[in-house]
């Protein structure tokens, strides 16, 4: 099959979105489909075989758009100037000037700035190409409507509705002005009227389609779940024994709320066995609230942070770590923890949105928002090493058995051709 991939963010670093692309498209050139990849920066590394068009963006949030990873790959969009920023008469375009005036009116403007250069963007490949799908990812933007238009089938994965994010994000610690601002920021009202109006909605877990379902008044029947994969090959137990006792490793983005950080804070002052925390965050800096959380609770000296880490380097720290924990509020699908558990490590998990899902019972599952429930399971592992080896094997071998990006390849490739077929 012809297949046209858009993401608004590329870039694994960016989270479940940036894998979610590089992994899928990876598997499916691998099983001989034409893919094209049509991404906003952050801009995904090159991967062989698939043609890389990307598109510029003012990302404002993003320092103006200039956080690209260096790689060659074919340019989309009249001005832009390879960095992923317009030129100087691009930043005078109707599109660039929407991005700049949402952004100052305290709106999230790229989803819907990526969907309508990503339109013209696909019009023109259309032509010479002849796409059997477009798949969108995420965005859900205005732009995919008038895509619809060009003789091919639109579809969107949805890893989660923003309404997810909106709630978490009024949780603590967050002040008054942070909350008001959540009100405005998110653009649900576009996704759910666009999300109404595609051939398919394709998302990662039945906590997902429950709440996409529910939030953005999709039809359950259009919907498909399909889990996400574990790159296993990659993420596996470390081949000597390097674990650092008392080690606790989480990873995951410490601005969004919905990671319920600030509950495993708590947890690590109520922990009784000898501990120690290490953060692999996704930005450079440690958020002031988080640093002061840490203070307020006297635990300094247990709590190491390190930032972006690329695989290999990720993998060496989770092959360090005793157990690792996923304390998160909702999680569509949780990379981290899926990543964690096939690299052989017992994990405390929140149940929060997908993860029951994704731990089943090779890991400890604990209510949400509970700091001493996780500092008891903590405290339950890192003293019984029977227990931590059983879990571990466990975590891996179903990561292993039922969590494959071939067998998520293939089930969204019949998605692919039931909306070719209908629409032809």
């Amino acid at each position: 099959m012809r297949i046209c991939l858009l993401t608004y963010r590329g870039n694994p670093f960016c989270g479940g979105q940036g894998v979610y692309v590089d992994a899928l498209s990876r598997e499916l050139v691998r099983q001989g489909h034409t893919v094209h990849v049509v991404s906003g920066p952050p801009y995904p590394p090159r991967v062989p075989g698939v043609t890389l068009h990307r598109l510029p963006a003012l990302a404002l949030h993003l320092g103006d758009g200039r956080a690209d990873d260096g790689n060659d790959g074919n340019q989309g969009g009249a001005g832009s100037n390879g960095t992923g920023a317009p030129g100087r008469l691009g930043q005078l375009a109707p599109i660039a000037l929407y991005e700049r005036a949402a952004f100052l009116a305290g709106i999230f403007p790229e989803m819907t700035a990526f969907s309508l250069r990503a339109f013209y963007k696909v019009r023109g490949l259309q032509r010479r190409e002849r796409f059997d799908v477009i798949h969108d990812n995420q965005s859900l933007g205005w732009g995919l409507l008038p895509m619809g238009r060009l003789g091919v089938p639109v579809i969107a994965t949805i890893h989660h509705p923003l309404t997810v994010d909106r709630r978490r994000g009024f949780e603590p610690p967050t002040s008054f002005r942070q909350q008001l601002s959540r009100l405005l920021f998110y653009p649900i009202p576009m996704q759910g009227h666009v999300a109404r109006r595609l051939k398919r909605i394709v998302t990662v877990s039945h906590a997902s389609a429950e709440a996409i379902a529910a939030d953005f008044r999709v039809a359950p029947g259009r919907i498909r779940v399909i889990h996400n994969g574990v790159d296993t090959a990659r993420f596996r137990p470390p081949s000597n024994d390097c674990r650092v006792a008392g080690r606790v490793i989480y990873v995951g983005n410490l601005e969004d709320r919905n990671k319920g950080v600030v509950y495993l804070l708590r947890a690590m002052a109520l922990v009784r066995r000898p501990a120690h925390l290490l953060v692999v965050g996704s930005g450079g800096t440690v958020p002031q609230w988080v640093r002061r959380e840490i203070a307020g609770l006297g635990i300094e000296g247990r709590v190491r942070f390190e930032a972006q880490l690329p695989p290999g380097a990720l993998v060496e720290r989770y092959g360090t770590a005793e157990a690792a924990v996923s304390p998160s509020l909702f999680e569509g699908f949780g990379f981290p923890a899926a990543e964690a558990m096939a690299c052989g490590l017992p994990l405390v998990a929140a149940r929060g949105g997908a993860l029951p899902e994704v731990v089943g019972d090779a890991g400890l599952l604990v209510p949400t928002r509970d700091p001493a429930a996780i500092a008891q399971a903590l405290d339950t592992l890192l003293g019984d090493g029977e227990l931590r080896a059983r879990l571990g094997r466990a975590a891996r071998s179903r990561m292993v058995e039922k969590f494959r990006w071939e067998r998520a390849a293939r089930e969204l490739v019949q998605v692919y051709e039931e909306v070719r077929d209908a629409h032809r």
